[in-house]
């Protein structure tokens, strides 16, 4: 070792000088300049005399101890010790200093990267920009995937099951296949998995989370067009007319006598191949119509199928069969933006007039409640978006009950055909 060497090394290389090193280095890490002065509470004895060594004078009384980078640097280009200064020296005791600020950028690179594909694609998907920040807010991407290489798969298997929904009728097993490679990638647990049903729950107007109840799961991906089986994804009708050879057929005849509402599971309804034959079959949003339905008209009743809030892949399932065999349909739902979205997707699939779901029966009812979200057009009745928001009250559809009801009892027969 140099002459100068041994000598830092007594100068700054000790325990005693071992705070001052660090607060240099930190400095120089951080991208700041080696000037001003720092100070070190509660100094011993040791490091005082060791910065009075240093500095070749007193380094004042008290419990602090403070001293100037400034002058450290002057003695160690002034001595030969260090003549490039405290910068030189600091690198010669431990190192080269990292670059914070690089390493910094490099990492927040590394993640924009990762985060790519799932930006550009929520640039066209103005419905998720909440999810996206919530995300961010949350660091719920780095709890799952703490670095972005690890983070970059995970993101971009998540894109491509973003690109497919809303998916009306898709098993979850065979999104995760088609999208992952792996039939097993949205299996609840998985980080994919929790990812994917949080965003799920954004595309249909729910809150991010949901306490991780089953039930819950299963709506929220049902409220996209997902089921997580043939048995979870459920329909529930009243009035349709089935048939006498086929279960499914037999079960709708049986309720409909009864005047009883009718529950179908997806299964039921893919395995009946023959078309269910109806007039006009009116459709409403909550469950609330249909128990009043039964209960006032029972067997009398029209063709009626709920809704149920975001339709289920059985929901879907059960209009096409309608659909395909020439049946029209009537749509009623709550004036509030989630009940126009998923009227909107009604109308899209299928069509509809409107069944008391126009801007005269929405001005017509009192306010229910403050009209909170973003607005939706509404294809059906155009005005109508225009009018929700001037007004900005939302009307529950239990609030019009008695309206619907008289108009299912005034049905005419041919309805029921």
């Amino acid at each position: 070792m140099s002459d100068e060497y041994q000598r830092l090394r007594r100068l700054l290389g000790g325990e005693e000088t071992a705070w001052l090193v660090d607060r240099a280095r930190r400095r120089l890490a951080q991208g700041r300049p080696l000037t001003g002065t720092i100070t070190l509470t509660s100094a011993s004895p040791g490091q005082r005399r060791a910065i009075e060594l240093l500095l070749g004078r007193r380094a004042g009384t008290g419990t602090s101890l403070s001293v100037s980078l400034d002058e450290v640097d002057q003695m160690l280009r002034a001595s030969g010790v260090a003549p490039e200064g405290l910068h030189e020296a600091v690198v010669r005791l431990g190192g080269p200093v990292r670059d914070l600020a690089a390493e910094n950028a490099a990492l927040a690179a590394a993640w924009l990267r990762a985060f790519g594909r799932l930006d550009t694609l929520i640039a066209d998907r103005p419905e998720l920009s909440g999810w996206r920040s919530w995300l961010e807010t949350t660091g719920l991407v780095r709890r799952l995937a703490p670095t972005a290489d690890e983070a970059r798969p995970l993101l971009d298997h998540l894109t491509s099951i973003l690109a497919r929904l809303p998916a009306p009728g898709l098993p979850l097993g065979r999104l995760a296949a088609e999208t992952c490679g792996d039939a097993h990638a949205l299996d609840e647990g998985r980080p994919l998995a929790t990812l994917a049903l949080s965003a799920a729950r954004a595309l249909a107007g729910l809150p991010y989370t949901d306490g991780g109840r089953a039930d819950a799961r299963r709506a929220a991906w049902a409220a996209v067009g997902v089921h997580l089986d043939d048995l979870s994804s459920l329909v529930l009708c009243l009035g349709l007319t089935g048939d006498d050879r086929t279960p499914t057929g037999r079960i709708l005849n049986a309720a409909t006598e009864a005047g009883e509402p009718c529950v179908l599971t997806l299964r039921q309804l893919r395995r009946h191949e023959t078309p269910l034959t109806a007039g006009l079959v009116r459709i409403c949003e909550n469950p609330v119509v249909i128990a009043a339905a039964a209960d006032e008209l029972g067997p009398s009743c029209p063709p009626l199928v709920c809704a149920s809030g975001r339709p289920s892949a059985a929901v879907w399932h059960l209009l096409d069969l309608l659909a395909s065999s020439g049946a029209t349909f009537a749509y009623h739902g709550d004036f509030d933006w989630g009940g126009v979205a998923i009227a909107t997707a009604v109308h899209e699939r299928i069509g509809f007039q409107p069944w008391r779901f126009d801007t005269p029966s929405y001005q017509a009812v009192p306010a229910s409640a403050p009209l909170t979200g973003r607005p939706h057009p509404t294809p059906w009745a155009p005005d109508l978006s225009q009018a929700m928001a001037q007004r900005a009250v939302r009307v529950e559809e239990e609030l019009v009950l008695s309206d619907l009801l008289t108009d299912l009892a005034a049905a005419p027969q041919a309805d029921h055909l």
